[in-house]
């Protein structure tokens, strides 16, 4: 692949004539921890079981305070693992309670003695949308991205949670998010989506809702796979090439506010992960009140290129 100088995600988006800038924020995505029971290799956080950082009992209730002033639609759980963080009952329990709808993020994998099984059945009992991590029907691939005996352990955990409803009741909502394994892009959702439940059903007896399919990162780990396989250019140039002009107007960062396991807040996930500062606000949940105003800017760099490849990060 030859080199190309890869243009500035700004320069891109104004050569079509768009911007980005901040709709009504209704997203607020809390990031409780960077511990992990897995290494994934397209981590962007780098999570893993070496990670301390955890989000405390007292920066979750400043962060609940703020989501119960702010009337937010959305109340986005994730980590690392968030099963790991000690407090995360107290954050679901009370989430439950301010936001119409939470979603809980797992990589499925996760069970600490059997002590996940009653988190989920919390879970189920709060009607709390679970988004489960899983890349692949084919143990094979699966288990290497993730690691040996991970596969069955999904499957386990897909099963205990169809056995409580999710997937299977129209009232709790159980969706999987398909990361590529290589540098590619990943299939389109609905082709995906329809292979995935064809055969998660018929060789498991497994159910789910909906499949999204999003294209990996180039930063954390991934990142430095792409270096060290010589994948880098390679995988830039699909992405500034794949860039869609389409889907800007609908990516996350528009309307979510991501704050970290410190209380600092950040316009996603990936400037999390990258440390750059929300644009629009002071820098913690305990320095403001409120969040990004309509119209104000969004922090952004080469990586945005990966959420508008493609069918986007939406």
């Amino acid at each position: 692949m030859t080199r190309i100088k890869i243009p500035p995600f700004g320069s891109t988006l104004a050569r079509h004539g768009l911007e980005l800038k901040r709709t009504e924020c209704k997203h607020l995505q809390v990031n409780v921890g960077l511990s992990c029971n897995q290494s994934c290799a397209h981590c962007h956080h780098e999570a893993g079981p070496d990670r301390q950082e955890l989000m405390s009992r007292e920066t979750m209730e400043t962060i609940l305070d703020f989501a119960a002033a702010n009337s937010f639609d959305i109340i986005d759980i994730t980590g690392g693992a968030p099963e790991l963080n000690p407090n995360i009952r107290f954050l679901v329990e009370n989430a439950a309670t301010i936001s119409p709808r939470v979603i809980f993020r797992s990589n499925l994998t996760v069970d600490l003695n059997g002590q996940a099984d009653g988190l989920f059945k919390l879970c189920a009992e709060h009607k709390i949308v679970v988004v489960g991590s899983f890349p692949s029907t084919n143990q094979t691939q699966f288990d290497g991205l993730r690691g040996v005996g991970y596969f069955q352990k999904a499957l386990e955990r897909l099963r205990k949670l169809n056995a409580l409803g999710y997937g299977v009741s129209p009232r709790l909502e159980l969706d999987l998010v398909l990361n590529p394994a290589g540098a590619f892009f990943p299939p389109s959702p609905a082709g995906a989506e329809k292979r995935f439940k064809r055969e998660l059903n018929q060789k498991w007896g497994i159910q789910f809702n909906t499949l999204f399919t999003f294209a990996n990162t180039p930063m954390g780990r991934f990142r430095k796979w792409l270096q060290e396989t010589n994948n880098y250019d390679h995988y830039m140039n699909k992405l500034v090439k794949g860039f869609n002009p389409c889907v800007v107007e609908g990516v996350m960062c528009r309307s979510l506010l991501s704050v970290g396991w410190d209380g600092a807040f950040y316009d996603c996930d990936f400037n999390l992960a990258l440390k750059i500062p929300c644009a629009g606000l002071p820098r913690t949940v305990f320095d403001s009140k409120r969040p990004p105003e309509e119209g104000s800017p969004i922090a952004m760099g080469n990586h945005c290129y990966a959420c508008v490849a493609g069918s986007g990060f939406t």
